[in-house]
């Protein structure tokens, strides 16, 4: 169930390559969420929000290429260090192929930021959704595991 805010400048990508964009980067965090990417229902509530900065600017003067800000937001416990990692990592190599050679590959110009939402915090549906009402879909609607799953996710997020 992730959130993303995907700051693209306008002009950057070509519409094509945003939407094949914004589908692989829905499918890297899904993934990395341990859910299927490939899963109508799981698909319904990943959302990507777009913005378009006006202008970016580095080190007080207009950008010469590029620069992208990703913020995929979950709720706290779904991923660990090697899962953030991970979706940095795939993101930033996910948005450079979509300039397809458009200016140099350059990672230094993609700044992803995985940021998790503390427990009872996540709302949607006009209600907070603990994270084990979310994890019931990965143990097949066991709703005892899935508690059981959501407090092991988080005491190992908060351990780190």
């Amino acid at each position: 169930m992730p959130m993303l805010d995907v700051h693209i400048p306008d002009g950057a990508l070509t519409p094509a390559a945003e939407a094949e964009l914004v589908a692989r980067l829905t499918e890297i965090l899904v993934r990395h969420e341990g859910f299927d990417p490939t899963d109508p229902a799981t698909l319904a509530v990943s959302w990507v929000f777009v913005h378009r900065p006006a202008a970016v600017y580095v080190g007080g003067k207009a950008a010469d290429a590029p620069r992208y800000k990703v913020v995929p937001s979950v709720p706290e416990g779904q991923l660990d260090a090697e899962q953030r990692a991970g979706v940095v990592r795939e993101v930033t190599a996910a948005i450079l192929a979509a300039e397809n050679g458009a200016w140099p590959p350059d990672p230094s110009r993609v700044w992803v930021f995985p940021t998790e939402i503390p427990e009872g915090h996540w709302g949607g549906t006009g209600r907070i959704l603990p994270l084990a009402a979310i994890l019931t879909r990965l143990t097949g609607n066991d709703e005892e595991q899935a508690r059981k799953l959501a407090a092991e996710r988080i005491e190992r997020s908060r351990a780190r």
